[in-house]
């Protein structure tokens, strides 16, 4: 059996809503320049756009706005005015202001864990985004330590395990993204569960067809983890 000693949270909707703002901005963006650009081709360029403008922008919604401009000005072969970029960026602003929104559960989960293990936020995106979320959670005195990172691949993970002198087998990762939080956890052999959030970013998404099989759990919500744990169901695969 693992000996867990560290869990590790995502934050984006793992603890938080986050996806939704993002579905609603660029809702939002839609109507603004329906004029000008037909809406299904606003969503598929702007997802390659943000693919595209990952490794400049980083991910988070300085990001994602900046994206959207881009696209916008592309497909509307720059009729798009000034006035209504200034309203994608006022968007943009709304999103950074948006109130932060905890999941059912989060807290007394994270209330009932911490009496038992060492928590850890480890999430990616923006620092000054994260810092401000994380803070206006109100969930910051929880946790005994934070990471936020540009991205979440296995050379990120060892490097959190080595700073903080933690074994793999001690560390577990929870998150909604299979490919963020889950599968390079799982790849530097540390444990990982995987909590689906109803709504996920295009980029985040990967189709396995059995968790078991591919050596993570699979819950269905943040406060079956405490039972889940006392059950010592983990074991090293």
């Amino acid at each position: 059996m693992a000996d867990i000693k560290v869990i590790a949270f995502d934050t984006d909707d793992t603890l938080w809503v986050n996806e939704p703002i993002y579905n609603k901005a660029e809702e939002q963006c839609k109507k603004l320049v329906q004029d000008y650009i037909n809406p299904s081709t606003l969503s598929d360029q702007l997802y390659q756009t943000e693919t595209k403008n990952l490794k400049l922008f980083g991910y988070g919604i300085k990001g994602f706005v900046l994206s959207l401009i881009e696209t916008v000005v592309e497909l509307s072969e720059k009729q798009v005015t000034g006035s209504e970029i200034q309203k994608i960026i006022d968007i943009g602003k709304d999103m950074i202001t948006h109130p932060v929104e905890l999941l059912p559960g989060v807290e007394e989960t994270i209330t009932a864990l911490k009496e038992k293990y060492i928590l850890m936020i480890l999430t990616k995106g923006d620092l000054f985004d994260q810092e401000s979320k994380i803070a206006r959670s109100g969930l910051d005195t929880y946790f005994d330590y934070f990471e936020i990172v540009s991205d979440k691949t296995k050379g990120t993970y060892r490097n959190v395990l080595s700073r903080y002198e933690v074994s793999p087998s001690n560390f577990l990762m929870v998150g909604n993204s299979l490919r963020s939080d889950v599968l390079p956890v799982k790849n530097i052999g540390s444990n990982a569960i995987h909590i689906p959030y109803h709504s996920t970013w295009e980029h985040e998404k990967v189709e396995l067809s059995d968790s078991t099989q591919n050596g993570y759990y699979e819950l269905e919500n943040i406060s079956q983890v405490p039972e889940f744990l006392q059950g010592n169901q983990f074991q090293n695969q």
